[in-house]
C-alpha cells in the first residue's frame, strides 16, 4: 500500500502515460463510446421521493394503507374563483371541458358542477338514487344558474369543502386519474398532452385563468422543470468555470484542454447513471454540473502545477512528468476525500440517496483517472506556455492576498485564534436557533404557475397535501354499525377543530347526505340518523352504493365493510406542527377506538415526508460523522499522529459550523436539500486541507524535518492552487442558484459559502494550527516511506519524446 503514495510509483505512471499517449488517448475515447451506448437506459423517475426505508414502521403502515385503499395520490382538482361561471356562455365551456377530460381513459372519475349528481329517495324500489343536480337543458338561462349557484351553496353541505367554498365563492372540480398510471409515464402523458391544452382552449374561449393542482399534476410540473434545469446548469457550470480558467492562466489552449476534459466527465457521468440504471431524480440531474464543478479545480491544480514546473526550468517534457510525480498523491487523495463525502450517503439507508451518493463518487473516481491521464498528454501536443501564460504565478492582486495571509499565519497567529473561537461562539448561538422544515412544496419552484395553484388551494380549500386515518373494525361490516360511525364522526369534528386540516372526507359524510336525501333534501337533516332511523336510512344508503362507477364514496370503505379511511388535506406551510396534530388525532383516535378492540392508523404523503426529513436528519448526520472518521484515518495514515488529525479536522468542522449559524440566523430550515450542504461541503473542503497536509508531508522530507521552512514551502507551492480551486467552486456551485427550486437555491448558495469560509480557514487556520503545535507534532510523527529521489527522464528520452 505505501508504493501507492510514493514517489516512484507516480514516476511509474507518468512514464506509463507519456509513452503511450496514443493508447491512453484511445482508450479514453473507448471507455467514453461504451458509456455513450448506456445513454437509451437514462429515464427519469416516475414515483416520489419517499425518504424512509422500507422497513420503517411509517412506511409499513402507508404501505398497509396502498394496498387496502390504492394509490392515494390520483386526484387532480381545477379551480376557478369567477361570478362568470354562472353564465350561460363560461358555464358551456367548463361543461365542454369537463367532459373532454371524463371521456379520457386514464380518468376513473369526475366530479364537477355540470353533471353533479344529489341524492334522491326512491320509496318504491327502497333505495337513494343519483340524479343530476342541473338540468342541462335550461342552463342557455342566467336565471336558472344563478338559482343553481344559490342551490349549491345553501342545500348541499355534502360537497362544501368538497367542490365549493361557501365563504368566498371558488368552485373546483375532482378528477380522479386511473391509479394504475399515476407512477408511470403515461401520467406524464395525460398531465401535458390532454389535460393541459383541454384547459388552455377553456382560457381562451373565456379568458378566464383556471387553478390546477393535486400531487399527479404537481409531480408532472415540478420533473418538467428538474428536466430544463439540467441544462442551464451544465450550461452555466461550463461558461462560469471557463471564465474563471481563462482569467487565472490567460491561455486559450489550456481552457480548451479543461473544457474537453469536463464535457468528457459529463458524458461519462450520464452514460454511469444509465450503466447503474439509476433514475433521474432532483439529486443524481446535479451530478454532471457537479462533474464540472469538481473536474475544473482538478485542472486548475494540474496546469498550476505545470506552469510552475515549466517556469522553474523551462523543459516541457520534464514539467509534464513532474505534474504527475509532484502532484499525484495530493490529487489521488483530495479526490478520495471528496468522494468519502459523497459516498457517506450509502449509509442513510435511503434509497434515493444511497444512489446519488454511489454515482457521484464512482463519477469523481473516474475524473481523477482521466486528468491525471489526459492533461499531460494533451498539453504534451500544443506549445509550451509562453509569458503572457505564467503571469499568473506573480499576479500582484493575488500575491498580495497570499502574502497578507501568509504574514498573519506567521505573526498574529493569536488573532486568527480569537477570531475563530468568536466565529465559533456565534455559530453556536446561530445554530440554537434553527428549525426543522418537514413541507412538501418549500423547495418548489415559487415563480411556475402551478406553485401559485397550489397557494391558491391552500387559501382556498385549506391545501392539497393529503393526510389519512385508516380505521380497522377488525369485524366484517363494522363500519356500518351506527356506533362506529358516531365514533368516525366525533373524529371528524376534533380534526374540524383543528386550523390546520380542510373538511374531513369519509362514509360518514354520505351517511348524513342519506338522511338528508330521506327528508326531501333539507339541509338541516344533514346528520347521521339516530337509532330509530338507522334501519331504513343504511338500507337505503347501501343500495344507493351499488353503482361504483358514480359512487364518490367508493375508495372510502374497503370491500368486506370492515375497514374505512377518513381523508383530510393539510396547508403545507404546517408540515413543521405534523408531530403535535398526529399527536391530537392519535389521543382522540385512541380514547375513541381502543386499541385492544380497533386499529387505527394514521398516514398519508404530508406525514410521510414530514418523518422522512426528520429520519433523514438524523441519518445525514450520521453520514457526516463518518466521513470525519473515514478523512481522520486519511490523515492517521499519513502521519501516524492523533495531534495531526486534530489539526485536520478542525478547519473543516468550523466552516459546517458556521454555515448551520447562519441558516439559524437567516431562517434557513434543516430539509432534504440543506442537510445535504454538509456532507457535501465536507467532502469538497477537506480537499484543501489534504492537499495542503500532502505537499507538508513532501517538504517535510525535502526539508530535513524543519516544520516552519515546510509550512511556509507548503504556502508557497500549494497556497495559490488553493485559492484557485475554491474561488472556482464557489463560483461553480453558486450557478446552482439559477435554479427554481428554493432547495437547489439554498444548496448552492451554502455550499458556495460553506467552501469560502473552508478556504480561508484552511490557508490561515490550519498552517497556523501546525505551527503552534509543531513540536509535539515533530516529536510524534514516523514516516514509514524510504527517501526517494524523483527519477527524471535521460536528455536522450527528451529529445526523443519532443520529436514524437
Amino acid at each position: 500500500m505505501k508504493k501507492w503514495f510514493s514517489l516512484g510509483f507516480w514516476e511509474l505512471i507518468a512514464r506509463v502515460v507519456l509513452r503511450n499517449k496514443i493508447l491512453m488517448l484511445s482508450l479514453i475515447a473507448l471507455v467514453t463510446a461504451l458509456l455513450a451506448m448506456q445513454w437509451k437506459n437514462i429515464h427519469f423517475t416516475h414515483t416520489e421521493a419517499n425518504l424512509l426505508p422500507a422497513d420503517n414502521i411509517v412506511n409499513i403502515e402507508y404501505n398497509a394503507f396502498l394496498n387496502k385503499f390504492g394509490e392515494e395520490g390520483n386526484l387532480i382538482v381545477i379551480g376557478v374563483k369567477n361570478d362568470a361561471i354562472f353564465t350561460p356562455k363560461v358555464y358551456a365551456s367548463w361543461t365542454k371541458l369537463m367532459n373532454t377530460i371524463k371521456s379520457n381513459k386514464d380518468v376513473d372519475l369526475v366530479i364537477s358542477l355540470n353533471d353533479l349528481k344529489k341524492l334522491q329517495k326512491n320509496e318504491t324500489l327502497e333505495k337513494f338514487e343519483l340524479v343530476p343536480f342541473i338540468d342541462q337543458s335550461k342552463t342557455i338561462d342566467k336565471t336558472y344558474l344563478q338559482k343553481i349557484k344559490y342551490e349549491l351553496f345553501n342545500k348541499l353541505p355534502f360537497y362544501e369543502g368538497l367542490l365549493f367554498n361557501k365563504r368566498s365563492g371558488s368552485i373546483r372540480s375532482a378528477i380522479y386519474i386511473d391509479k394504475k398510471i399515476v407512477n408511470t409515464p403515461e401520467r406524464k402523458y395525460f398531465v401535458l398532452n390532454q389535460l393541459i391544452p383541454a384547459i388552455k382552449v377553456f382560457e381562451k374561449e373565456t379568458d378566464i385563468k383556471l387553478r390546477v393542482s393535486g400531487m399527479p399534476y404537481i409531480r408532472t410540473l415540478n420533473a418538467q422543470t428538474i428536466l430544463k434545469e439540467i441544462g442551464l446548469f451544465i450550461g452555466a457550470a461550463l461558461f462560469l468555470t471557463s471564465l474563471l480558467f481563462f482569467y487565472f492562466f490567460r491561455s486559450f489552449r489550456a481552457t480548451m484542454i479543461s473544457l474537453f476534459i469536463v464535457i468528457i466527465s459529463v458524458m461519462w457521468s450520464f452514460g454511469i447513471l444509465g450503466l447503474l440504471n439509476y433514475e433521474i431524480t432532483v439529486l443524481t440531474a446535479m451530478v454532471p454540473t457537479l462533474m464540472i464543478v469538481i473536474g475544473i479545480p482538478n485542472c486548475i491544480f494540474l496546469t498550476n502545477k505545470y506552469h510552475q514546473e515549466y517556469k522553474t526550468h523551462g523543459n516541457k517534457a520534464k514539467a509534464l512528468q513532474r505534474v504527475t510525480t509532484k502532484v499525484g498523491t495530493a490529487m489521488l487523495m483530495t479526490n478520495v476525500t471528496t468522494a468519502i463525502g459523497f459516498f457517506t450517503f450509502i449509509t442513510s439507508n435511503n434509497k434515493l440517496l444511497i444512489e446519488f451518493g454511489n454515482v457521484t463518487s464512482i463519477n469523481i473516481l473516474l475524473l481523477f483517472i482521466l486528468c491525471i491521464i489526459a492533461i499531460p498528454i494533451l498539453h504534451s501536443y500544443v506549445p509550451a506556455p509562453i509569458d503572457r501564460h505564467l503571469e499568473h504565478l506573480d499576479r500582484n492582486s493575488i500575491k498580495r492576498f497570499m502574502d497578507w495571509i501568509l504574514r498573519n499565519v506567521k505573526h498574529n497567529r493569536f488573532s486568527i485564534y480569537v477570531v475563530a473561537v468568536s466565529l465559533l461562539i456565534i455559530s453556536i448561538v446561530g445554530i440554537y436557533q434553527m428549525r426543522i422544515s418537514g413541507s412538501l412544496i418549500e423547495d418548489m419552484p415559487k415563480k411556475e404557475d402551478f406553485f401559485k395553484d397550489i397557494i391558491f388551494f391552500e387559501k382556498e380549500f385549506d391545501g392539497v397535501m393529503p393526510l389519512e386515518i385508516m380505521i380497522d373494525t377488525k369485524r366484517k361490516k363494522g363500519i356500518m354499525k351506527l356506533s362506529t360511525l358516531k365514533k368516525m364522526d366525533e373524529l371528524q369534528k376534533t380534526i374540524e377543530e383543528i386550523p390546520e386540516l380542510s373538511k374531513p372526507i369519509s362514509i360518514v359524510n354520505l351517511v348524513k347526505y342519506s338522511k338528508q336525501a330521506y327528508y326531501n333534501g333539507n339541509p338541516d337533516y344533514y346528520d347521521l340518523p339516530t337509532s330509530q332511523e338507522q334501519a331504513f336510512i343504511l338500507s337505503y344508503a347501501k343500495n344507493a352504493t351499488k353503482d361504483s362507477k358514480e359512487n364518490l364514496m367508493k375508495s372510502y370503505v374497503d370491500p368486506t365493510g370492515q375497514v374505512a379511511r377518513i381523508t383530510t388535506f393539510m396547508r403545507d406551510e404546517s408540515g413543521s406542527r405534523i408531530p403535535i396534530i398526529e399527536s391530537e388525532i392519535r389521543k382522540k383516535a385512541d380514547m375513541l377506538f381502543p386499541p385492544d378492540r380497533y386499529n387505527v392508523i394514521i398516514t398519508g404523503k404530508a406525514l410521510v415526508f414530514q418523518k422522512g426529513t426528520g429520519y433523514l436528519l438524523d441519518n445525514l448526520l450520521s453520514s457526516l460523522v463518518f466521513a470525519f472518521f473515514l478523512t481522520a484515518l486519511l490523515i492517521a495514515f499519513m502521519f501516524r499522529s492523533f495531534k495531526m488529525v486534530l489539526v485536520s479536522l478542525i478547519p473543516n468542522l468550523l466552516p459546517l459550523l458556521l454555515t448551520a449559524g447562519l441558516m439559524g440566523f437567516l431562517d434557513i430550515p434543516l430539509k432534504p436539500s440543506t442537510i445535504l450542504v454538509f456532507g457535501i461541503a465536507f467532502g469538497l473542503s477537506v480537499d484543501d486541507t489534504v492537499r495542503f497536509l500532502a505537499q507538508y508531508r513532501e517538504e517535510l522530507r525535502k526539508n530535513d524535518w524543519k516544520i516552519k521552512k515546510s509550512v511556509y514551502a507548503t504556502f508557497s507551492e500549494s497556497g495559490l492552487s488553493m485559492f484557485y480551486t475554491s474561488i472556482v467552486l464557489f463560483f461553480g456551485f453558486s450557478v446552482f442558484m439559477l435554479s427554481s427550486f428554493g432547495g437547489t437555491i439554498a444548496l448552492g448558495g451554502l455550499i458556495s459559502l460553506t467552501l469560502l469560509f473552508g478556504m480561508l480557514s484552511n490557508l490561515m487556520l490550519l498552517p497556523a494550527l501546525v505551527l503552534t503545535l509543531n513540536k509535539t507534532i515533530a516529536n510524534e510523527q514516523e514516516f514509514i516511506e524510504p527517501k526517494l529521489e524523483i527519477l527524471e527522464y535521460t536528455d536522450e528520452e527528451i529529445d526523443d519524446f519532443e520529436k514524437n
